[in-house]
């Protein structure tokens, strides 16, 4: 955002927490379609993605008096989504405590980010979505906090309730998780072609 539209976004939120309702529409329909993709990412369906988004939304006009302007507005945003969805996963039972996992899974080699987002590119992102949701959940909001929504470590740590040193450990996991996912895909595909 340039200035001039920075300026712009500050004056509607504040209208909006003054309560004027066309400034609270304008920022749901600016903000409401990434948020929607990022709880896509995050949440296992498309519907459990449309209430979370709804959900949040409204959690925001709640909690918009409560809003630090002198953090991006997106960033505190992003943060009230990721919490939202890694609370209704929590509360589903669908999050796994890797904390316990062996330290002897943990893979020596680190996957290069620059080849995941190789093989990422290499695959449709109905692909991606479904090797996504294959994931245990904690290792899904990790992606899609660091990668799609860019948090810090430190986030990702508040968000996923992990101590900030572990938060490596888990995106590393994942990465792999992910890039074994992808790869049985791309395995399958090929087994599939070459019988035709």
């Amino acid at each position: 955002m340039n200035p001039a539209e920075q300026s712009g976004a500050q004056d509607q939120i504040v209208r909006a927490q003054a309560g004027n309702s066309e400034a609270w529409g304008e920022l749901y329909r600016q903000y409401a379609p990434a948020i929607f993709r990022f709880c896509r990412r995050a949440m296992p369906t498309r519907e459990d993605a449309e209430d979370a988004t709804m959900d949040i939304f409204i959690k925001v006009r709640q909690k918009l008096s409560q809003y630090d302007s002198s953090r991006p507005f997106s960033a505190w945003l992003y943060t009230v989504a990721a919490n939202h969805c890694w609370d209704l996963l929590r509360r589903r039972k669908l999050r796994q405590d890797l904390e316990t996992g062996e330290v002897e899974d943990i893979p020596l080699e680190h996957p290069d980010p620059g080849a995941l987002e190789q093989l990422i590119e290499r695959h449709s992102n109905q692909e991606v979505r479904r090797a996504l949701d294959k994931l245990p959940a904690r290792a899904r909001m990790a992606l899609v906090l660091r990668y799609y929504s860019d948090m810090s470590y430190d986030d990702i740590a508040g968000t996923l309730g992990v101590r900030r040193t572990f938060v490596g450990v888990v995106l590393l996991r994942a990465r792999h998780q992910l890039r074994d996912v992808l790869e049985e895909f791309r395995t399958a595909n090929l087994a599939a072609g070459g019988a035709e």
